[in-house]
């Protein structure tokens, strides 16, 4: 049910994927400036995190997911009336502040889940959040194309309005324990993150990585969908959300991957994939010019892409049950912050420089993945595998 939960709260940030280019001809924009819708969302969803994730580690989840969902469901709705770009980038804005639930779940589960189990607890939520992805960008993709992109937000506010009602009943309280802690005001609380993660250093170098790797699956997410669109390749958003359907696959890999990941260690299954992921990346360039050559680097990275981010938060929700959600909150921000700037990057390079320009930049990043992946695995605590 958390994973379901997961699903529906993630998917709103991504119906823009396949739609953009149906969005930036309505509304009469260019390329780089459209990229500011994914890329102001992104940025004030790490804002958000910084700022209300914290009260994860002070107040009931649930009723902080409810009230986070509730944002969402606003911000939905000003984006499906918006008749103004201006007003359509204000409510997407507004719904990155807001999207605070799908990161409160994973610190949530993991102080019910037994330690030997925790990889695989975080790679059904992932799961989760990939199924919200897929249903995302391949629905509205379908529907964009053949019934408007606005009848995507419409659809995406009525779904958000249920899974806001049935949120209270999936979660439970707080533990009792947590009412004898003591109480921090919310700038106390939001300032101790910075003291966490001095103590917990690599989660810095977990979120970086992880940044990165977001910023790839943007950057080929978003360039796919106005390269797809384009004169030269000349087809359809709904195409854009069909080759996103690969991502179904991780719904069968990504639990058993994580299992994987349990046995050998995050850092070095996080090196091994991010190999994976660097053989992918080298393709896209190639294999631009045809959308079924496009479909073995795709296929590729939509195996290896969610455990990057799966290993990555291994490493520290393994810590004190106190500190998850903070540890998370500066794991979650970093991410964010890297999507947000990737977002804009790359709607910029592909307005200057097109696929190639796109598959560049992905490839520079990826670089940056495999060389940090390989330093955090020779100089990070060691897991011996069991």
């Amino acid at each position: 049910m958390l994973a379901l939960a997961s699903a529906v709260v993630t998917a709103n940030a991504y119906y823009i994927h396949p739609i953009i280019a149906l969005v930036a001809k309505d509304f009469g924009v260019s390329p780089s400036e459209i990229g500011l819708v994914p890329a102001l969302n992104q940025i004030a969803l790490a804002l958000g995190i910084l700022i209300l994730l914290p009260l994860g580690d002070r107040f009931s989840n649930r009723r902080l997911a409810t009230v986070f969902a509730v944002g969402q469901l606003l911000g939905l709705i000003v984006m499906a009336l918006a008749s103004d770009f201006r007003v359509f980038v204000a409510g997407s804005t507004f719904l990155g502040f807001s999207t605070i639930t799908p990161y409160l779940l994973p610190a949530y589960a993991s102080k019910r889940a037994e330690p030997g189990r925790l990889g695989q607890v975080t790679a059904t939520l992932a799961t989760g959040v990939i199924a919200g992805i897929l249903i995302a960008r391949v629905g509205a993709g379908w529907v964009g194309e053949h019934l408007g992109w606005r009848t995507v937000y419409y659809g995406a506010a009525t779904v958000m309005l249920v899974i806001t009602l049935l949120l209270p009943r999936i979660m439970d309280e707080r533990e009792k324990s947590d009412a004898s802690q003591p109480v921090q005001s919310h700038l106390s609380l939001v300032l101790s993150v910075i003291s966490v993660v001095r103590q917990h250093p690599e989660v810095l170098l977990s979120a970086t990585i992880q940044g990165l790797g977001f910023g790839i699956f943007l950057s080929v997410w978003l360039g796919l969908g106005l390269h797809l669109t384009s004169p030269e390749m000349g087809y359809g958003a709904d195409t854009v959300g069909y080759l996103a359907a690969f991502a179904l696959l991780n719904l069968f890999t990504t639990t058993r991957l994580g299992a994987w990941a349990d046995r050998i260690g995050p850092r070095k299954a996080r090196f091994l994939i991010s190999l994976v992921q660097f053989s992918a990346v080298s393709l896209l360039g190639f294999f631009g010019h045809s959308l079924w050559l496009l479909m073995i680097p795709i296929l590729m990275m939509n195996v290896v892409g969610p455990l990057i981010d799966v290993t990555g938060r291994m490493t520290f929700l393994s810590k004190p049950p106190g500190v998850r959600t903070r540890l998370m909150t500066a794991y979650i921000a970093l991410m964010f912050i890297g999507g947000g700037v990737a977002s804009w990057a790359a709607t910029y390079v592909y307005e200057h420089s097109g696929w190639h320009g796109t598959s560049m930049l992905t490839l520079a990043l990826s670089s940056l993945i495999v060389t940090l992946s390989f330093l955090a695995m020779q100089f990070g605590p060691k897991t011996v595998s069991r």
